[in-house]
């Protein structure tokens, strides 16, 4: 018997929550293997040092990547599974594969095999392990992808967890051979270096491939959307090789060459793709937000505040300064749920939306219905918007 579409819309909402449960506890074990690991060949202190010394970086990272996503904030579950997914499954498979190239290394290059295990195994094995989360989670749920910026944190995150824990072992290893050190030796001058010049290198590689994959989101050529990541992928592969080059193979002018002359005007550019994208988005929320003002899903009034950040993040303030900080998480709440739903809008006129669009747009305005009342119910939290407007 052939299941209802009902039926098969429960049983997808109690996969979405199942999944992530799953695979957080698939990675918490994936985690105390590679602590187990950590401890045993390093030591608990350095670990302990070494996860200390590497939040400073790890933090900054993702600061930066949830900055950039303000316009349509990600789902926290899923940019958790991001990081940890980075942390810990990226991670413990690298390390298998990179074990691997290591040997085919040895019986290449006469048993010198880390210089080839660096400098092509690791970017290889790396990128395609940091990338597959974003795949398959533009495969499985493609709705979350409206472009280029949404492909460049889900893929900067995941970066930012295998950083995470890569550092972790850097700094535990160098704890132990010469304890903290100055600004020449141990872990202070490996924190100048991991920490301050270079804590964006992974997410930068990464999100190489998190571009490719935003690109196949936006377009309707089927071979662009085959093409465009695998540019990305291999785009990812070439700036981690040569990092890694300069690093081991090169000597202290080659990395500084290769840092000054590529990576700085590669992170440079990814700014201002980064700086024009979310400028793109900003221009279609703003052109979306009339036609659902005149289908009187959301009041004309409050057209204005929500086609600009600076409108939301001012109305948001003046709702948590004269009501309170309830009513500003309901608004905040309004704001996300009439840009998700004008991203969709927007792919639907593209014909990138999917065949399961009008369903998602179903689901969307009764979020948004949903989301204005919880704002109305707010006392205030709507006519602050007056004053918003005005301060």
């Amino acid at each position: 018997m052939t299941a209802s579409p009902a039926r098969k819309r429960v049983d997808q909402r109690r996969w979405t929550v199942l999944l992530p449960v799953v695979g957080l506890i698939a990675l918490g074990a994936c985690g105390l293997i590679l602590l187990g690991l950590g401890t045993s060949k390093i030591g608990v202190g350095p670990i302990l040092v070494g996860a200390i010394a590497a939040l400073v970086p790890v933090a900054a990272v993702l600061g930066a990547f949830l900055w950039v996503d303000r316009w349509e904030p990600e789902p926290a579950k899923i940019l958790l599974l991001a990081f940890a997914w980075g942390a810990c499954g990226a991670t413990i498979t690298s390390l298998v594969f990179n074990q691997t190239a290591h040997v085919l290394g040895e019986l290449i290059n006469n048993g010198d095999g880390s210089t080839f295990a660096a400098v092509v195994g690791a970017p290889i094995v790396e990128e395609a392990t940091k990338a597959v989360f974003v795949v398959v989670l533009f495969l499985r749920r493609r709705e979350e992808f409206d472009g280029v910026v949404d492909g460049i944190v889900y893929a900067g995150v995941t970066a930012a967890g295998f950083a995470y824990t890569e550092n972790i072992y850097y700094f535990a290893r160098v704890f132990v051979d010469s304890g903290f050190g100055d600004m020449s030796s141990g872990v202070v001058a490996l924190f100048v270096l991991r920490g301050v010049l270079s804590p964006f290198a992974h997410p930068l590689f990464t999100a190489m491939a998190g571009i490719g994959i935003g690109i196949a989101a936006l377009t309707v050529n089927r071979t662009l959307r085959w093409v465009a990541p695998v540019v990305g992928y291999l785009g990812a592969v070439g700036l981690h090789s040569l990092w890694n080059f300069s690093t081991t193979v090169g000597d202290g002018s080659t990395f500084i060459n290769l840092y000054f002359l590529i990576m700085v005007p590669v992170f440079a550019g990814m700014v201002w793709l980064v700086i024009w994208q979310r400028r793109r988005e900003q221009r279609i929320v703003a052109g979306q937000l009339p036609e659902m003002a005149a289908q009187r899903w959301i009041a004309s009034s409050e057209v204005t505040l929500l086609a600009s950040l600076q409108g939301r993040r001012r109305w948001r303030r003046t709702v948590r300064r004269k009501v309170g900080e309830q009513a500003a998480r309901a608004v905040a709440g309004y704001q996300v749920a009439a840009t998700e739903l004008a991203f969709l809008r927007h792919r639907i006129q593209l014909g990138t939306a999917g065949t399961e669009a009008d369903e998602r747009h179903a689901v969307l305005l009764e979020a948004l219905v949903a989301a204005r009342q919880a704002a109305v119910d707010a006392p205030g939290a709507l006519k602050a918007a007056g004053g918003a407007r005005r301060g």
